[in-house]
């Protein structure tokens, strides 16, 4: 679809098999006919041959497409180089700097806490300690009163066996007189 080829075709000319050109009717290459086929040729290229064209701005939107990317990602690199610059210049710094002063108050804080829990631990434990003495003191007296109060039961238990043994001797002996009187009355 080149301008020669549809010039060729429609001029009529047609290489010879001895490689001589053949004239035809149209006339000479300097001809009026010769001249309309050859701007009929180009128009026809021009109009609808657009390779030639297509190719040229499929070349240039390339080209522009990686500058413009090439640019762009250059662009993004160098801001990312520039951040992490400031970032490892200053903000790195601060940070780490303010990191450790506040790790130290958490530490401080924290030493503090600690030292607190373990007066209270230790506060808890001497309590217990006295509640339990204060316990096992308390049992032991129960203790001892529970065995006195069995000792003293125990003596009145011995007091009050004694008691009716001789209440119970002395009846005896009151029912042997009776008796005795009896026998003295019976024999009337």
């Amino acid at each position: 679809m080149s301008g020669g080829g549809a010039e060729a075709a429609v001029g009529g000319e047609a290489p010879a098999a001895g490689g001589h050109k053949k004239k035809d009717s149209l006339g000479t290459a300097g001809s009026p006919a010769h001249l309309i086929i050859k701007d009929l040729g180009e128009i026809h290229s021009r109009l609808l041959d657009h390779r030639p064209v297509i190719q040229g701005e499929t070349r240039y939107f390339v080209k522009e497409f990686e500058e413009k990317r090439g640019l762009r990602e250059m662009r993004v690199l160098e801001n990312l180089k520039n951040m992490i610059h400031e970032t490892n210049d200053h903000a790195l710094p601060k940070c780490r700097e303010t990191m450790h002063d506040n790790l130290n108050q958490v530490l401080q804080r924290l030493q503090t806490a600690t030292d607190s829990v373990y007066r209270l631990q230790q506060r808890e434990q001497e309590r217990k300690k006295i509640y339990n003495d204060h316990l096992i003191a308390s049992e032991n007296h129960h203790i001892i009163q529970w065995e006195d109060f069995m000792k003293e039961q125990h003596n009145k238990q011995a007091e009050v066996d004694e008691e009716h043994r001789k209440a119970v001797e002395r009846l005896k002996e009151q029912y042997a007189e009776m008796e005795k009187d009896l026998g003295k009355f019976s024999t009337f």
